[in-house]
């Protein structure tokens, strides 16, 4: 009588994905990582999908099996790159457990480190430079990039107000004591330097601390300053 085979013989062997399904998994990634390259390298307007697609190591057809359009393919290097970001950043924010102050600088230093500091920050420079021209991109930025980053800081400082470790602000414009700070590294990084006199590097964390402290306590003396509260000059 024949032995019966052993139990593991019967279970079909599970089969190694091939390199060609390798391949086609990762395309989407690669794509993206190709258009992010180009789009900072070379602006929006003077990126060709043929360039993106010869340079990810696939054919234009390929590419549009992906992505129907340039418009499409710069959406999605943006989803991926930075809007995509926002579910985490805003999980940062419950999350957190120490002062306002203390989440303002790690907001400050965790984004540069994530972001500024990453080659994702081009995008903003292209926008910038690029949004008169293409309405329906800069629609796009506007949606899925400056509503939610405005929405995100407003909560921060409103938890500042709401816990009496900020005075009143005027929301709509005191965002923009948190954002221009970090605006002006991106351009920075991405214009070779010409946002800065001759010779300066500069240094983030220490660009960072610099505009934290002129943002928490302004150009006045510190509430712990010997020289008192700051009182503007009497008027001429």
């Amino acid at each position: 009588m024949q032995k019966p085979l052993p139990s593991d013989s019967l279970t079909a062997p599970s089969v190694a994905p091939t390199k060609r399904e390798r391949r086609k998994e990762s395309r989407p990634g690669e794509l993206l990582a190709a258009a992010l390259d180009l789009f900072v390298e070379k602006g929006f307007a003077a990126t060709r999908v043929e360039e993106v697609a010869a340079r990810a190591g696939v054919s234009k057809g390929t590419l549009f099996l992906y992505f129907p359009s340039k418009d499409e393919l710069f959406k999605a290097v943006v989803r991926e790159n930075i809007s995509g970001r926002f579910a985490e950043w805003n999980s940062d924010f419950e999350a957190f457990q120490g002062s306002t102050f203390d989440m303002l600088a790690y907001c400050m230093n965790s984004w540069w480190e994530r972001m500024g500091a990453t080659k994702a920050a081009g995008i903003t420079k292209l926008v910038l430079s690029e949004a008169g021209n293409f309405p329906t991109i800069a629609a796009f930025y506007q949606q899925e990039v400056i509503e939610p980053g405005h929405t995100l800081i407003r909560r921060i400082l409103q938890r500042g107000m709401d816990r009496a470790e900020f005075r009143q602000l005027d929301l709509d414009y005191a965002v923009f004591s948190v954002l221009a700070p970090m605006i002006f590294m991106t351009l920075t990084r991405h214009s070779q330097g010409v946002c800065l006199p001759d010779q300066m590097v500069l240094e983030p964390k220490r660009y960072i601390a610099s505009q934290l402290d002129i943002i928490l306590y302004g150009l006045g003396p510190k509430p712990m300053d010997p020289a008192g509260p700051f009182s503007p000059p009497d008027a001429a």
